[in-house]
């Protein structure tokens, strides 16, 4: 693929079509730029379609091109460099990160790629076994040429208990202090069924939300009958906040008032930070192996007590691994699942960077670690697409280490160079 072809979750223009895994706000860079999209054809979800109007308002409605999950979509595009015409077909996968997650297989005049953006396929799952069964009906025996994976948490110590594991013990704490309010940070998509779990469990049948986040919960179709979420803060004594406002001096202000407890969940380790003196130094979580019920081989290990979970700070907080992010285990399954020819990871800049070869270079047809993307696998010619540059610039496997930065802010974002562009191959590529 020259550049100039197409673009996955990067909206500089340039690109003959465009793709938008999910709406957060990292994959959406450019997307609300003056005077809205008008760039070309914008491929996404049914879901993300029906969201986008409320978080970009200039988006042209008529440039929309929703996926349904499994279905395909046919591309003819037109080669910048030879002039030739292109076809590439492209499938929709569930990436069952948030609403309206999609990963993106394209096959073709020019090979075989995945993108996988960000996803969690749990191993015992039946959601995660439907869309593999997707994916591999759609790959039909063909090989992945090029892999984009979401290497978030691409290291062997970040293993996450299932996401109805965490859900149940955050249920406990809520349920061990019933004289508190109780402040859950969650972000502006995603987490919904952690919130209609809290809800079941604890027979709560309202839950406070902000305005916004009632206006999307509304346009996901989900409590219809607004017997569950409410903006009133009288009526319930668990509130859902924006995770950037679940701080040490909001949790303060807030234990003025009447007692309140804070819960983050989430895979990003907060347990290692500090809190400008009101958290304990170096405070961890209990050096704990656990076993994780419902997986189908070995034992998922974590610096975690599931009895007693870590402090987000000094007091009133609770971090937990609540992950809408695969966890090692699942990407080394993914990895074996697919065996592509190679690998590449969509993040470049997170509290944990690794490059994905580094652990599952043995899983790729090409067996060989390098900080390059190939140009050529199995003998023919495939997309070039840019990768991230590396943090870690060791070039040889003896001096190459693992780096691993834990940021200070709960903000904390991703790059702007998020997303994957094509770019043009310093040979042309001769399209029969």
């Amino acid at each position: 693929m020259d550049e100039g072809l197409v673009s996955v979750d990067k909206f500089s223009g340039g690109s003959q079509a465009y793709f938008l895994t999910h709406l957060h706000q990292d994959h959406t860079r450019g997307l609300g730029a003056a005077g809205g999209w008008r760039h070309g054809p914008l491929y996404c979800s049914s879901v993300t379609a029906r969201l986008l109007p409320t978080r970009f308002s200039g988006v042209d409605a008529s440039l929309l091109r929703p996926l349904a999950p499994g279905a395909s979509a046919s591309l003819s595009l037109t080669s910048p460099s030879t002039g030739r015409p292109v076809s590439v077909v492209v499938t929709a996968i569930p990436a069952l990160h948030c609403p309206g997650s999609l990963m993106y297989l394209f096959r073709g005049d020019l090979g075989c790629m995945l993108y996988t953006g960000d996803f969690r396929w749990e191993l015992r799952c039946e959601r995660a076994r439907a869309a593999k069964k997707a994916l591999l009906d759609a790959l039909a025996g063909d090989t992945v040429d090029v892999l984009y994976l979401d290497n978030t948490y691409c290291h062997p110590s970040l293993n996450f208990p299932p996401r109805h594991v965490v859900a149940e013990q955050i249920v406990n704490i809520i349920r061990a202090h019933p004289d508190h309010e109780v402040i859950i940070g969650v972000d502006t998509l995603g987490k919904e069924d952690l919130l209609l779990h809290i809800s079941r469990a604890l027979q709560t049948k309202v839950i406070w939300v902000w305005p916004q986040r009632l206006q999307t919960i509304h346009l996901l179709g989900i409590d219809d009958n607004q017997e569950i979420f409410t903006t009133q803060t009288s009526l319930t004594r668990v509130r859902a906040v924006p995770r950037y406002s679940l701080t040490i001096e909001s949790l303060d202000a807030l234990n003025t008032i009447c007692p309140t407890i804070g819960i983050m969940p989430s895979g990003i380790p907060w347990l290692w930070k500090k809190g400008k003196g009101k958290a304990k130094s170096g405070v961890k979580s209990p050096a704990k192996s656990i076993k994780c019920k419902g997986l189908d081989e070995g034992a998922i290990e974590m610096d975690y007590d599931p009895v007693s979970p870590p402090k987000l700070f000094e007091k009133d907080s609770y971090s937990l691994p609540y992950s809408e992010h695969a966890c090692f285990a699942e990407l080394e399954d993914f990895m074996q699942t697919l065996r592509p020819s190679t690998v590449i990871g969509i993040v470049s800049t997170s509290f944990c960077y690794v490059n994905p070869r580094h652990h599952f270079s043995h899983l790729c047809a090409d067996n060989v670690y390098s900080d390059k993307t190939p140009e050529k696998s199995k003998g023919k010619d495939i997309s070039v697409l840019t990768p991230k540059k590396r943090q870690n610039g060791s070039r040889t496997p003896k001096e190459r280490k693992i780096r691993i930065v834990y940021g200070s802010r709960v903000t904390m974002k991703r790059k702007e160079c998020c997303g994957a562009k094509i770019v043009e191959p310093e040979e042309p590529i001769s399209v029969a």
